[in-house]
């Protein structure tokens, strides 16, 4: 088992990004995970630095340290042939410890570039065109391509990693899950459902399993309860909502009536390594061998000295 940290970079300014991934190399970490927006999911989170230039700069400032995208829509904002391109850079700079995490995308970042966003199965049909010109253009040499949503013409990828870089597929359903096994190299998901992993190992699937878990440590636990409600409560309102709302206020509306009830459902809560212990166990249990930690807490340089001290021990020996 792999154990990585989310870097909240809705949360953080890409300087501060960038100091956190380096103490998270310090303190121990695996990896470090980062999603790929435009915007925060609310307005009080005040950041979302461009992933790709926090990217590069913590290859260069890191040695041992996994990087990975939790995720990059590579349909919509960017084209795939953008996605392959900087995926095979980030693979050279970082020798060979980048993995590219992918998913069908959000409304609050895709629909920037005035192209509108497809209907389910209209952005998961284009994810798998997008999985495929990356595969071609991973091959070396010119490629085109010419799918339903997507196209590509005489694109060539001039440097390439001699390993391509692991693809991670976001899946939260039976088609996903199927997907992530046919084009992908791994899973990625956010909810300990046993089912996904069932499905993904089921289709062809054996490579590493990503999960996100959600935590806060705090001091006491209503410091980290307020810290939720302040800045992350949007993850209570679950995949359906967050995968459709298009800017931050109306993450703000739809999460007004979020209660402290709600967020101890989700989150493990306070300074009690053992909550954070059972959160995590609930993934392992559910097949998952590479666990995010995400908090989301006030005090990351806390939850980072807390890592080090509580919590990799006992998190390690689940594995």
């Amino acid at each position: 088992m792999q154990i990585g940290y989310k870097l909240s970079t809705e949360g953080y300014a890409p300087k501060e990004i960038i100091r956190q991934a380096v103490r998270a190399e310090q303190v121990g970490f695996d990896f470090v995970e980062m999603s790929d927006h435009y915007h925060p999911w609310l307005d009080v989170q005040g950041h979302s630095g461009f992933t790709w230039s926090m990217l590069g700069s913590i290859a260069g400032q890191t040695s041992r340290i996994g990087l990975v995208t939790g995720v990059t829509c590579p349909s919509v904002r960017y084209h795939p042939a953008i996605i392959a391109q900087a995926a095979a850079t980030m693979a050279l700079i970082s020798d060979g410890r980048f993995t590219l995490g992918v998913g069908a995308g959000e409304r609050l970042n895709e629909h920037v570039v005035g192209q509108g966003f497809p209907s389910v199965r209209g952005r998961h049909e284009r994810l798998r065109e997008a999985l495929e010109i990356i595969r071609l253009l991973w091959r070396g040499g010119y490629q085109s391509y010419e799918g339903r949503h997507l196209q590509l013409e005489d694109a060539r990828v001039f440097d390439l990693p001699d390993t391509p870089p692991v693809i991670a597929v976001a899946a939260s359903g039976h088609d996903s899950a199927t997907l992530a096994a046919e084009l992908g190299d791994g899973l990625f998901a956010t909810e300990p459902e046993s089912a996904i992993v069932d499905r993904y190992r089921a289709a062809g699937g054996q490579g590493p399993r990503y999960a996100e878990a959600p935590m806060a440590w705090a001091a006491d636990d209503q410091q980290a309860v307020q810290a939720v409600l302040q800045t992350s409560r949007w993850l209570v309102t679950g995949w359906k909502v967050m995968s459709e709302l298009p800017n931050p206020a109306n993450f703000d509306a739809a999460s007004a009536h979020v209660e402290e009830k709600h967020i101890r459902q989700l989150f493990s809560i306070g300074p009690d390594p053992e909550a954070h212990v059972a959160k995590v166990r609930s993934y392992v249990e559910a097949g998952f061998d590479h666990i995010v930690l995400q908090n989301a807490g006030p005090d990351p340089d806390g939850f980072l000295d807390f890592f080090a001290s509580d919590l990799a021990g006992r998190l390690r020996a689940l594995g």
